[in-house]
């Protein structure tokens, strides 16, 4: 039996790199696991050879302490891999495949899923809808930031790349299926963009640069990212979007200085629950966006949130944010007529178009990313430099298959 090293979650603000277990085709008992779901038998699963695992903006609240993710976490739910062994109800992957693995536990087989709803699935999770790989209350699902992973449902779940040599050249972008393409995508779709929208973009991180991008290829006339973090800034402005700093002014104002108008067609919310006040002192003000949002949303627009909110917060600053109860002005957006989208993306309505418009060479998603790779024991230092807020999407590449640029 092959070796397995890991990224796990060691309290708030420590991540290292360990041995730990090689998957089997079971969800063995373990940090985060719930009771109905140890020793879950997996015959429709498949074991991968991690490709390529990249640190998520999702996985820093873990790792800041702002969840209640047990200690022993192994993280990751990025995961794009190489098929080693299945699983006896596997019929149509192959030992050799390199498949993309959406974030989204999901069966295939309940109501939400049939319907196309796989970040809810029924029957992944005992403790409540949905599930994901290496993520707290998820249901237990081992993360892929390792050198091997259990996926199941493989079927079902996993996107095979059609050409091994082509997916391995374009690996970098092919790596952004797994969840901040598809999540950037579905922030758009859900926030109406589409031929000659205007669209806000908030939070200038791989999700938010992957929202404009996704903007883009929608058709938008002009996406403005809005950011307190100039070099993130600057990288969204390297391939046309138009930028503003949220603390140097009213909003309203500053879109009018790009649009001739104080508001935009859509915006989309890539900031989430730890999201801070436009002001000098940049206090935790969770509620910032989602108001600003229906400040600048035209009467009638749609605002998407793929960003993440929580319904368990042991760091926040108030006892109602705790529980995720936010001081939103939703009388603004009733007043406005505006909808919200929210919740995890399913990723399975969106990677097989997105991985074509990768491959034909119509999106460069790892370059708007600015998607840099490193070894898999470099993990600890790449959670720093990412919560320090450098412009980049880590890439871990734990068996070195990752062609130099």
């Amino acid at each position: 039996m092959a070796d397995n090293r890991a990224v796990v979650y060691r309290g708030p603000g420590t991540v290292t790199v360990e041995t730990v277990d090689y998957p089997g085709l079971v969800l063995r008992p373990g940090p985060g696991v719930p009771a109905g779901n140890e020793n879950r038998r997996c015959p429709h699963g498949v074991i991968l050879k991690v490709v390529a695992s990249n640190i998520c903006g999702s996985d820093q609240h873990m790792v800041r302490g702002r969840t209640t993710a047990p200690v022993g976490l192994i993280l990751g739910h990025e995961i794009t891999g190489e098929v080693v062994e299945k699983g006896p109800d596997v019929e149509n992957l192959a030992v050799g495949d390199i498949v993309s693995v959406p974030f989204n536990v999901s069966c295939g087989r309940c109501r939400t899923c049939h319907e196309g709803d796989t970040g809810i699935c029924l029957n992944v999770n005992p403790e409540r809808p949905g599930g994901a790989y290496g993520y707290v209350d998820m249901g237990g699902w081992p993360g892929g930031q390792a050198e091997y992973v259990m996926v199941p449902y493989a079927d079902w779940t996993a996107l095979r790349f059609p050409d091994r040599d082509q997916a391995l050249a374009k690996i970098r972008d092919l790596a952004m299926l797994t969840d901040i393409f598809p999540t950037g995508y579905h922030g758009c779709v859900t926030a109406g963009v589409g031929t000659g929208s205007t669209v806000y973009v908030a939070g200038a991180g791989p999700v938010g640069l992957a929202a404009a991008t996704s903007a883009f290829l929608l058709g938008a006339a002009v996406v403005i990212v809005g950011d307190m973090n100039a070099e993130r800034l600057a990288h969204a402005r390297s391939f046309g979007c138009a930028t503003l700093d949220p603390s140097a002014g009213p909003l309203p104002d500053q879109i009018a200085e790009i649009l001739g108008v104080p508001e935009v067609d859509a915006a989309v919310d890539c900031v989430g629950f730890e999201a801070r006040a436009h002001t000098e002192d940049g206090r935790e003000a969770p509620a910032t966006v989602l108001n600003s949002a229906m400040e600048i949303t035209r009467a009638g627009g749609r605002i998407g949130i793929p960003g993440l909110y929580v319904t368990d917060d042991p760091g926040a600053a108030d006892e109602a944010s705790r529980v995720g109860a936010l001081s939103m002005r939703f009388g603004l957006g009733w007043a406005r007529s505006h909808s919200f989208a929210t919740g995890q993306c399913p990723v399975l309505r969106y990677n097989r178009g997105l991985m074509m418009a990768i491959l034909n060479d119509r999106v460069q998603i790892a370059r708007n990313v600015n998607a840099t790779v490193i070894p898999l024991d470099g993990a600890p230092d790449g959670y720093a430099q990412f919560d320090a807020g450098v412009p980049r999407k880590f890439i871990l590449d734990p068996h070195g298959m990752i062609p130099a640029t």
